[in-house]
């Protein structure tokens, strides 16, 4: 058992973390043969990078993060940016539905300590995509309620008063070590638990517990591992 007392809730990252954040997807058939296989990969990469610089910046919808990120890769690469499939992209992601064991997991958890989540999604999107988890959650916390996102610290500092919590009294889990455990780390949290997708490195440093399957989230917390 990794946390040896009970905090007062379990905050998670949704996107990329719960649900399967399929944006990559969604621009692919979105664009079709508007993104030429050779530069395909370069696109997606960049836009993904954009849309880390957008949430760093002053606050706007997420749309509207979206669409940015999206203009400026096409810029990049070289291919016309059209503001109706930024627009679709968008509306795909309230389709966008959970990884593999994650409602199993949740729901198991959820017996013994109350869940949060905390978003870098508008309030809509967000309500969505939690009730596609299946899973109770006690607070839903997003970006357009924060005034910001993720990784600005400000995001953890409303969270903490939101919850009426200390930083000692969470375990905040994420698949980002980029957008969330940074952030996590220096606001004060310790007990972390980085849910390793592949998708960004190992930043061990940071002091939390990785995980590679999140049927092991709730052993961390002394409970059975959920049936597959």
């Amino acid at each position: 058992m990794a946390f040896d007392i009970k905090p007062k809730f379990v905050s998670f990252d949704m996107n990329g973390t719960l649900i399967k954040f399929a944006i990559n997807d969604a621009m692919r058939e979105v664009l079709g043969d508007r993104l030429p296989a050779e530069i395909t990969d370069e696109y997606l990469r960049i836009c993904k990078a954009y849309r880390f610089d957008e949430c760093t910046g002053a606050y706007k919808p997420f749309h509207q993060i979206v669409a940015d990120s999206m203009e400026r890769a096409s810029r990049k690469v070289g291919i016309e940016f059209r503001a109706d499939e930024a627009s679709e992209v968008y509306e795909r992601i309230p389709s966008f539905g959970p990884y593999p064991g994650v409602t199993a997991a949740l729901n198991s958890l959820a017996e013994a300590v109350p869940l949060v989540i905390i978003t870098n999604s508008d309030t809509a999107v967000a309500e969505r995509l939690a009730a596609n988890l299946k899973a109770p959650f006690e607070v839903v916390i997003t970006a357009e309620q924060m005034g910001c996102y993720k990784p600005r610290l400000a995001a953890f500092d409303y969270m903490f008063e939101k919850l009426s919590v200390t930083p000692d009294e969470l375990v905040h889990v994420s698949a980002s070590p980029m957008y969330d455990h940074r952030s996590a780390a220096i606001m004060g949290i310790e007990k972390k638990v980085y849910v390793d997708r592949g998708f960004e490195h190992d930043e061990h440093w940071l002091g939390y517990e990785r995980i590679t399957d999140i049927a092991e989230l709730p052993v961390l917390f002394g409970l059975p591992r959920p049936a597959a």
